[in-house]
């Protein structure tokens, strides 16, 4: 824990984490929550169409969400290693922030999945979905709500 210590005594961890500026812990809280609900948000909007609400809007369109979640992926990379540095000994201790970092990793992986894989049929709209755009689609939903979870966990379990 050598290396966590060092990262929370560094001169910007101790800012974001004690200084009591708007802009040091709530800033990264909010850009970081903001993300991921942008990401989780936005990607259950694309799974609940392939699973069958609002069937009646197309699809093929919703690929241009894409660059959007990433952008929101990379805020809440960067805002999620300031918080991390805030308070490295104990986050780098809890299993559970290891459970969420799982979580992420495999929404983003599916999202992405469902982009190679359903969108990549010029068709989309046009036949039913196959069951493995709707397999993807359920793993999404579940990746996302359990790192959501396990986000909020992170707070009060040690």
């Amino acid at each position: 824990m050598d290396f966590a210590q060092a990262l929370q005594d560094s001169t910007i961890a101790q800012w974001i984490g004690q200084s009591g500026s708007l802009f040091g812990y709530p800033l990264f809280l909010f850009l970081h929550t903001l993300g991921l609900a942008t990401i989780a948000g936005l990607s259950a909007g694309i799974t609940f169409r392939i699973l069958g609400i609002a069937p009646t809007l197309r699809l093929a369109p919703m690929v241009r969400l894409y660059p959007v979640m990433w952008i929101a992926f990379a805020m809440t990379v960067v805002s999620g290693l300031a918080l991390l540095m805030a308070d490295a000994t104990t986050k780098l201790a809890q299993p559970v922030f290891y459970v969420k970092l799982l979580f992420v990793g495999l929404g983003v992986v599916t999202m992405q999945l469902m982009r190679n894989r359903v969108f990549a049929d010029p068709q989309v709209d046009e036949r039913p979905f196959t069951s493995t755009a709707r397999t993807l689609a359920v793993m999404s939903l579940l990746f996302w709500m359990g790192a959501t979870i396990a986000g909020r966990l992170i707070a009060y379990l040690v």
